[in-house]
C-alpha cells in the first residue's frame, strides 16, 4: 500500500469530489491531510480531508511540504500527469 505523504496522488472515494484526481501537499496528522486538485485542474480546491476518504496511488510528483496551486500545476506538468489528473476515475462495479 503507497504511503501517506506529500506529492502523493489521490482518488477522492467519498463526498460530492468523488471520482476525481487530487494531491497531498500536507500532512496534518495521522487522520488528516491537506488536498488540492489544483482547482483549475481538476475542480477540487484545497481542503482538508480524512484519508479514509482518499483512494492512494502508486503515482507521487515533487512538490514541497504546503506547496501553492501554481507550484502543484508546475510539477504536474513537469512530470506529465496533467491530462491524466482531468480524467475523473470510472467506478470499480
Amino acid at each position: 500500500m503507497p504511503a501517506v505523504e506529500v506529492g502523493r496522488i489521490c482518488v477522492k472515494i467519498a463526498g460530492r469530489e468523488a471520482a476525481h484526481k487530487c494531491v497531498i501537499v500536507d500532512v496534518v496528522d495521522k487522520n488528516f491531510v491537506l488536498i488540492t486538485g489544483p482547482r483549475k485542474v481538476t475542480g477540487i480546491k484545497r481542503r482538508r480531508v480524512n484519508v479514509n476518504h482518499l483512494g492512494l496511488t502508486k503515482d507521487k510528483i515533487n512538490v514541497d511540504r504546503g506547496a501553492s496551486d501554481k507550484d502543484v500545476t508546475e510539477a504536474l506538468e513537469k512530470a506529465g500527469k496533467i491530462d491524466g489528473m482531468k480524467q475523473p476515475v470510472k467506478p470499480a462495479v
